[in-house]
């Protein structure tokens, strides 16, 4: 039997495995949204042998433990779905699976099946068979799978992302704020599978080209997955909610998950030119309004006719001018539907469809010019401009100066400076 002597990188990897079965485990016991924890847990275990892999052949254990050869090969076409469906599933903690997600998981059962021949050979065989291939030796079957590994990676990591950007921007359908519900851990978690892959992808290149030996890309390659679980975990203790679910976050309303008509792409947030302060709603309402529009079609979702929509339009601008809700940094849509009597769906279509903006951009632009109207007072002489960006509603520094950016074309600090204070 060989001695386990390890390297940095099989000792990582060693570690990486370790930590993935134990946050699997961890994950497949709770119950809060269970089949997003059931997902991510397959995930992690999933990663964890292909890390442990990486520890088998660097041992050199294939002739003592021949059945575990091959094992690992199958689950490259798991990665990509896995952390997909997560995805989905963290972002709608009603979904549950469904028969159609199960084809995402055709090309993984597909090479285990072509695999068997392998997976049934005898001990001395396999030991055999690992060394045709370390000699250079690439059967069909490989010479198909490899390359459709790395297209399933892509694709599915670009679907992720895809997915996460969609996802980011239905929320501003129903939060003002979206620092907790924008999934943003998911996507770094999008961004690092995306840097495997790419990795992957470069050291299959560079092996092609005789650069590289193929040991050590797989090396490299468990390096990256490893880093990936141990930020998994670093993530699950720096935001324990992230595996409990209970308190990160937030489903959308389920009516607001139909289509609902978008603003169109030419019109622009109040306030978009470079000095001026945003346009007021009501401006905004008015200008809407003089455009054709097709009434007829226009409220059909909602059942609102078109009297009732500006009905709520004039009841809506007067509540956010005199009760000013966007000063409470968590409003929703649904407070704000719940002040004004309707339903969070009616609201939403008024908002897209009269004010041409979504419920973020048409909350936050209140919260703007609240900040440009204290500016012109001198306030910002006084206070740091963060406390008048928390005043106004705003969560956080990073936000404000975006959104402000956003509506005005300038900085804070620039505004400021343009302003004179």
């Amino acid at each position: 039997m060989p001695s386990l002597t390890l390297d940095w990188l099989h000792l990582i990897a060693l570690l990486g495995a370790i930590q993935g079965v134990f946050l699997a485990g961890v994950l497949a016991m709770r119950r809060q949204n269970r089949p997003a924890n059931r997902l991510l847990a397959a995930t992690m275990l999933a990663f964890s042998v292909s890390l442990a892999t990486t520890v088998y052949h660097g041992a050199g254990f294939e002739r003592v433990f021949p059945h575990f050869f091959g094992v690992a090969y199958p689950l490259p076409f798991l990665f990509g779905p896995l952390v997909y469906l997560y995805a989905i599933s963290a972002a709608d903690r009603s979904r549950r699976f469904t028969w159609r997600d199960a084809l995402h998981f055709v090309p993984f059962v597909a090479t285990v099946i072509a695999g068997l021949p392998v997976y049934l050979m005898s001990g001395e065989e396999k030991v055999a068979f690992y060394h045709q291939i370390q000699s250079g030796h690439v059967t069909p079957m490989i010479a198909l799978t490899t390359p459709l590994k790395f297209v399933s990676g892509v694709v599915y990591t670009a679907l992720t992302l895809a997915f996460l950007r969609r996802h980011r921007e239905r929320v501003k359908e129903s939060y003002s704020s979206i620092e907790r519900v924008n999934l943003r851990w998911l996507v770094w978690l999008g961004a690092g599978a995306a840097a495997v892959w790419a990795l992957a992808v470069a050291l299959e290149l560079l092996e092609g080209a005789g650069i590289l030996r193929v040991t050590r890309s797989d090396d490299f390659i468990g390096l990256g997955i490893a880093v990936v679980v141990y930020g998994i975990g670093y993530i699950g203790l720096r935001q324990p909610e992230v595996f409990r679910y209970e308190t990160a976050e937030h489903q959308i309303p389920a009516e607001l998950l139909r289509a609902a008509p978008r603003p169109s792409a030419a019109t622009k947030p109040p306030g978009s030119s470079e000095t001026t302060a945003p346009a007021e709603p009501a401006v905004v309402a008015h200008q809407r309004a003089s455009e054709p529009e097709p009434s007829s079609a226009r409220y059909e979702r909602s059942g609102l006719t078109d009297r009732e929509a500006q009905r709520l339009k004039d009841v809506l601008t007067a509540t956010m001018e005199k009760d000013r809700p966007w000063r409470d940094s968590d409003l929703t849509l649904a407070d704000l539907a719940d002040r004004l009597s309707t339903t969070p769906h009616k609201l939403s279509e008024v908002l897209n469809a009269q004010l041409g903006q979504t419920f973020y951009d048409y909350v936050n632009s209140y919260r703007v010019r609240e900040v440009q109207r204290r500016i012109a007072a001198g306030d910002a002489e006084r206070v740091k401009m963060l406390t008048l960006a928390l005043d106004a509603g705003f969560a956080s520094k990073s936000t404000f100066n975006l959104v402000f950016k956003k509506h005005t074309s300038q900085t804070p600090s620039a505004y400021r400076q343009t302003a004179g204070m």
